[in-house]
């Protein structure tokens, strides 16, 4: 029987027996009442790796960034980020139903960009802009990486319209394994920034979101607010702490992408050359729906994303894996396919 090989997303891997193993027997107590030890461990760990005075777990990336987001935006206010961005496109609307902000999409992120839509002036019934959030890495672009130089200046122009900046860095630690800096040069100058555990680290569930101590004091209100207030929180935290170990292995994840993207150009797919673990491709004259239907047809499992065909690699995908779908994809044939197709 063929199994599925999934690359839908680097959120479907699983514990391994080590990370089962520190999970069982994490040191425990109630996380909303005093403090969970093994939690708080986890949160401090965190904020040293991301340059930050403090952490706070949470259940979700979402929640981390909604949290972030209510913090910096009052209502009526609007804020900046990229077109497509994950808070603007994947987040079910939280920051204008919670956080009451107006999202102004970019067409792209670049400080020119940033000065043109900050809106500072006008009457009082005018709008506002208060916030600058930035995604490092871009999920809808492909996994690309905004590097610190490029992070630098869209820091500064913000810092000079004075606008606060958070950084959804879900994928902040494949930023920078693919950049070779310290996730802490990726987000210096930034207000708060929120980044996943449970994506290309493996662990099964939480993020963190870190800044001052005083917005994590208010975060913690906020996350029992919105209630992702936990108890004995050290069953997940220690899995996170495993999940910390592991940055440097998602250069082998960002490797089996490139082999990837490589053998679906060869297939006649045109192909955005990934920067991490995400490939965009394009099926030779074939919607999205229909290639999808064709690759399930073969369990292989991929998704949509931005009008193309996303794969993602992950710790649970090897290079085997990766070898296997190319060459079950090249058992049927795609309309229009030739070895000679450019890559986009």
């Amino acid at each position: 029987m063929v199994s599925p090989v999934d690359l839908r997303s680097d959120t479907v891997t699983r514990p391994d027996e080590r990370m089962r193993s520190a999970m069982a027997t994490a040191e425990v107590g109630d996380d909303v009442l005093d403090v969970d030890p093994t939690m708080r461990r986890l949160e401090e760990r965190a904020a040293d790796l991301l340059g930050v005075a403090a952490a706070l777990w949470v259940p979700t990336g979402c929640m981390g960034n909604t949290i972030a987001l209510m913090t910096h935006i009052q209502r009526g206010d609007s804020f900046l980020a990229v077109r497509d961005a994950h808070v603007i496109n994947n987040e079910l609307g939280t920051p204008a139903w919670l956080a009451g902000g107006m999202p102004q999409a970019l067409p792209e992120l670049t400080p020119e960009a940033v000065r043109a839509a900050t809106l500072t002036a006008g009457p009082y019934y005018s709008m506002r802009t208060s916030l600058l959030c930035v995604e490092n890495t871009h999920n809808a672009g492909g996994g690309t990486v905004l590097s610190p130089e490029a992070h630098a200046r869209l820091v500064a122009v913000a810092k000079e319209l004075g606008l606060a900046v958070h950084l959804d860095g879900a994928r902040v630690w494949n930023a920078a394994v693919a950049t070779g800096v310290s996730p802490a040069e990726l987000t210096a100058g930034v207000d708060t920034v929120q980044a996943c555990l449970s994506k290309g680290l493996g662990a099964p569930m939480g993020s963190v979101v870190g800044g001052s101590a005083d917005f994590v004091a208010e975060a913690r209100r906020i996350r029992k607010m919105l209630g992702g207030g936990v108890r004995q929180g050290g069953v997940v935290a220690a899995a996170g702490l495993v999940a910390l170990e592991r940055i440097e292995d998602l250069a082998v994840d960002h490797e089996n992408a490139r082999v990837l993207a490589d053998g679906l150009a060869e297939l006649g797919w045109r192909v955005r050359a990934p920067e991490t673990n995400i490939v965009l491709a394009e099926a030779p004259e074939m919607t999205v729906p229909a290639a999808l239907e064709r690759l399930t047809e073969l369990k292989v499992l991929a998704g949509p994303m931005a009008g193309l065909v996303r794969f993602v690699t992950h710790r649970d995908v090897g290079k085997a894996d990766v070898d296997e779908v190319l060459n079950r994809m090249k058992g049927l044939a795609w309309a229009g396919s030739s070895s000679t197709t450019a890559r986009s």
